[in-house]
């Protein structure tokens, strides 16, 4: 088999899994699991040999032409390189831990087979991105990610919070995806063509007319599917959908899919310094903004949302320096340590019974009752706070070593503000990532109170995916010095300079964290337990989806949640409460778009009622009423009839005579 057919296999086979879960989902129930793991375990094994076969040497591309437009044409085209070949291994592994994740996870769902149907067909479109060469056939996997995620995240759509969140995140993305394909199609009328490899050929000897703009709306989109400031705020909402959703949308789907993009077309982003300027103060803005929250939420899984935020600008901070290497080499890290850590917290809840940190705090023996889990997250979450040797640690000091080396003037075309700003910024988010990191573990682990109760032991499905990640996320940074073939033969291994400050400040925030969390839980041993509830009794599956209902703080606004042992009130202070609300934010948006919008939608529903309506019903009315009068008139008396002959007849006699009269004078 070619290169060729099987990297067109690849997305094809989740997709007909898909397909045939949606056709015989309700006819044979039994084919279900089966067609939602074996097509996705395919496609991962097929991206493994598509990156051996590509072995990062030159890129293949293949194309044909896929109709005849009259103008700028559209192809079926592949275009794979080492960071696609590597992208789609993560892609393929992560879908496959997912699905087989699922199979426990969701057992008693009756909606399995929509939901595991729709995972293939968010599996499949995120694989077109990656391997196609088109950017309009790379728009259509864009989008149909997002009808995926809509659905997805809405899976609960009977819980009110599920139904908004789903809503919130369609809108927030497409709001992005609008400037997106403007953004498309000026960058393909400047460059005469869809294809990546014609525009980049185009840049790099022609230049643009207009590279800042085209650079900005490009970003708009990117922002959206990404989770950049300022529309990040779907994201977090986002954690109302099931955890393995969480998992897929976070690691290796959808947000990914904007840092590939910005990757795959860095040279349109290049030619614009003021672009790479504002690449690198929403990259900023993002990974601090995002780590304050993150230091404040009572949710694990927002949690863990708020640290996805923070490593995707750590990402578009590594493109805003001009290295798509390293902003790579961190999404596959990232992409390892972040599914590992929200399937781990999909354990731990299972067991818990509940998705509250200060619930957790209240709990004892709960690393006892899910040793993988507990064993498996606290390596992740290594991973996370970037100490080595963990796979977080090389990834994000190949991106702060970019930085470096942009802010002292070594990176060409690369303005110094952009480099002082990501290397101030990434520095600063990897003290407070080592905060929050500490913070969830000790609060999960570390709790006193009742024992939790023992649900027995956690489905095989479970916990295997845990070990399967678990490899790659200790062992994954280890490969960077063999990467640099697959990444433009760049060097990824960290500097001593960035290591030293990056890992300084990681252990900086996690030992005071720790000792913020001794004072705390030595105050809150003397205190009542107040407003935290232990959950006694949860069920042992669904649980914290089903706390979605009953606990909506989660989900919310999370400082309604009090724990005097929760070491972020003391080191967050006063901006603890603004921090647990991600800033007040939605509430911006609210004043800004969505109000105004309700008013304008208010008004319009008033001139439509008020006055077109009554427009539309006098229309009615005149004949109507022109009707009754003549339907009175017609009586079926005789004479009645022959007495209006005559009076017509006067009349017109009387009309005649005063014309002609008035003629003659």
């Amino acid at each position: 088999m070619t290169l060729t057919t099987t990297a067109v296999l690849v997305p094809l086979l989740p997709f007909l899994g898909a397909v045939a879960g949606l056709l015989l989902g309700r006819r044979s129930p039994g084919f279900v699991r089966p067609l939602a793991v074996l097509p996705t375990l395919a496609a991962a094994v097929l991206t493994v040999a598509v990156a051996v076969g590509q072995g990062g040497g030159p890129a293949t591309d293949v194309a044909t032409r896929l109709t005849p437009t009259g103008s700028l044409p559209i192809d079926l085209a592949l275009h794979i390189d080492g960071f696609a070949a590597l992208i789609g291994v993560l892609v393929g592994v992560v879908a496959t831990c997912v699905q087989i994740y699922s199979t426990a996870y969701l057992r008693d769902d009756p909606r399995y087979p929509s939901y595991a149907a729709l995972v293939s067909l968010f599996t499949s479109a995120m694989l077109l991105v990656v391997y196609t060469g088109d950017l309009m056939v790379l728009l259509v996997g864009w989008e149909v990610m997002g009808i995926c995620s809509y659905f997805l995240v809405g899976h609960y759509w009977e819980t009110e919070v599920a139904r908004v969140a789903s809503l919130k995140a369609f809108l927030v993305t497409k709001l992005g995806d609008v400037p997106f394909l403007f953004g498309i199609f000026a960058l393909a009328a400047d460059t005469g063509t869809f294809r990546i490899t014609g525009i980049l050929g185009h840049v790099a000897r022609d230049g643009l007319h207009h590279p800042t703009l085209i650079a900005l709306l490009l970003l708009a989109g990117v922002a959206g599917k990404s989770a950049q400031f300022p529309l990040h705020t779907w994201l977090p909402d986002a954690m109302a959908g099931p955890t393995p959703v969480s998992a897929l949308i976070h690691a290796a789907t959808m947000v990914a899919a904007g840092v590939y993009v910005v990757a795959r077309l860095l040279p349109v982003f290049a030619a614009s310094a003021a672009a790479l300027v504002v690449l690198a103060v929403v990259a900023a803005v993002t990974m601090v903004g995002s780590a304050l929250a993150a230091l404040a939420q009572d949710d694990i899984k927002r949690v863990l949302a708020y640290s996805t935020v923070g490593q995707l600008g750590y990402m578009t901070g590594a493109l805003a320096v001009g290295d798509r290497g390293a902003a790579v080499f961190h999404l596959l890290a990232h992409g390892a340590f972040k599914a590992l850590l929200f399937l781990g917290a999909g354990v731990v809840i299972h067991a818990a019974g509940t998705n509250s940190l200060a619930a957790m705090s209240r709990m004892s023996g709960l690393a006892r009752r899910v040793p993988d889990a507990a064993w498996t997250l606290a390596v992740a979450l290594l991973a996370l706070a970037a100490i080595p040797p963990f796979a977080g640690f090389f990834s994000k000091e190949a991106v702060l070593g970019a930085a470096e080396h942009a802010a002292t003037g070594h990176a060409a075309g690369v303005p110094g503000v952009a480099g002082w700003t990501v290397l101030v910024s990434g520095l600063l988010t990897a003290l407070l990532t080592a905060a929050y990191a500490t913070r969830l573990w000790l609060l999960a682990f570390r709790g006193t109170g009742p024992e939790i109760p023992d649900h027995g032991r956690q489905p095989l499905a479970m916990t295997a995916t845990l070990w399967v990640l678990f490899v790659p996320t200790v062992g994954f940074g280890l490969t960077a010095p063999l990467l640099p073939a697959w990444f433009d033969g760049r060097s990824l291994e960290p500097t001593a300079t960035t290591s030293v400050l990056g890992t300084g400040a990681a252990l900086v925030g996690g030992l005071i964290t720790y000792a913020a969390w001794r004072h705390t839980s030595a105050r809150a041993a003397r205190a009542p337990i107040g407003a935290v509830a232990v959950v006694e009794d949860a069920a042992p599956a669904l649980a914290e989806e089903l706390a979605i209902a009953t606990h909506p703080p989660a989900y919310g606004d999370a400082a309604g949640a009090t724990d005097p042992a929760d070491p972020g009130r003391l080191l967050l202070g006063p901006l603890h409460r603004h921090a647990a609300v991600g800033f007040h934010l939605d509430a911006v948006y609210s004043a800004l778009f969505v109000r105004p919008t309700r008013a304008a939608a208010a008004l319009v529903r008033f001139l439509d009622r008020a006055v077109v309506d009554t427009y539309v019903s006098g229309a009615g009315a005149a004949p109507r009423w022109l009707g009754a009068a003549v339907r009175r008139a017609q009586t079926g008396n005789v004479q009645t009839y022959l007495g209006a002959l005559l009076g017509g007849a006067l009349v017109l006699a009387v009309t005649a005579v005063l014309v002609a009269t008035g003629t003659g004078a």
